[in-house]
C-alpha cells in the first residue's frame, strides 16, 4: 500500500532520461550520504604522457576523495608498454595523492589487462567478480599510500 495518501507509482525503462531526471537521482543519493560521510571536495587528477611533438602518448585519469585515491583509468599506447611509463604514471599519482592527505589508492583491472603490473607496484587484490565479461574476471586491489614516498619501494 502505498504511503502518500493513496498515489500509484510506476517504474519505467528509460533509455534517454533527461539530464534534470538524471540529476534528481544523483542528487538525491548525494544528499542521503552526506547525512553519514564527511564532506570532502572529489577532486580530479589527470596526469598526461606526451612525445616530443606534444602527443598524448598515455595518461592516467583518477580523482581524491574521502583520504582515498581512485584509479579510473591507465592507459599508455602499446608501442610504449614495458619502458616504465606506467609505472612512472602511478607513483605520481600516488605522490600527489599522499600530498592531499590520501593514505590509500583503489583501482580495478581485468584479467586481460594489468592485475600483475599493479601487484608488482604494491597493490592486494581485496576483490574478485567473475564471469565479468562473461569467461572473464574483474579484480579489486588497494595500496596503503606511505606519507614519504622515499621509504616505498618500487619494484
Amino acid at each position: 500500500m502505498p504511503r502518500d495518501g493513496g498515489s500509484e507509482y510506476r517504474i519505467g525503462l528509460e533509455d534517454e532520461p533527461s539530464a534534470e531526471d538524471r540529476r534528481k537521482v544523483i542528487e538525491g543519493i548525494k544528499a542521503y550520504n552526506a547525512r553519514f560521510t564527511p564532506r570532502v571536495p572529489k577532486l580530479g587528477l589527470t596526469l598526461l604522457l606526451r612525445d616530443g611533438g606534444g602527443e598524448v602518448r598515455g595518461g592516467l585519469l583518477a580523482e581524491t576523495y574521502w583520504g582515498w585515491l581512485f584509479v579510473d583509468i591507465l592507459w599508455v599506447d602499446e608501442p610504449l608498454r614495458g619502458q616504465g611509463h606506467g609505472g612512472r604514471l602511478m607513483r605520481a599519482a600516488e605522490e600527489e595523492a599522499v600530498r592531499r592527505g590520501c593514505a590509500g589508492a583503489y583501482l580495478d583491472t581485468f584479467d586481460f589487462q594489468a592485475r600483475p603490473f599493479y601487484e608488482r607496484l604494491g597493490y592486494q587484490l581485496f576483490g574478485q567478480l567473475d564471469d565479468f565479461p562473461p569467461g572473464g574476471s574483474r579484480y579489486f586491489l588497494r595500496k596503503r599510500l606511505d606519507p614519504d614516498p622515499s621509504t616505498e619501494s618500487h619494484p
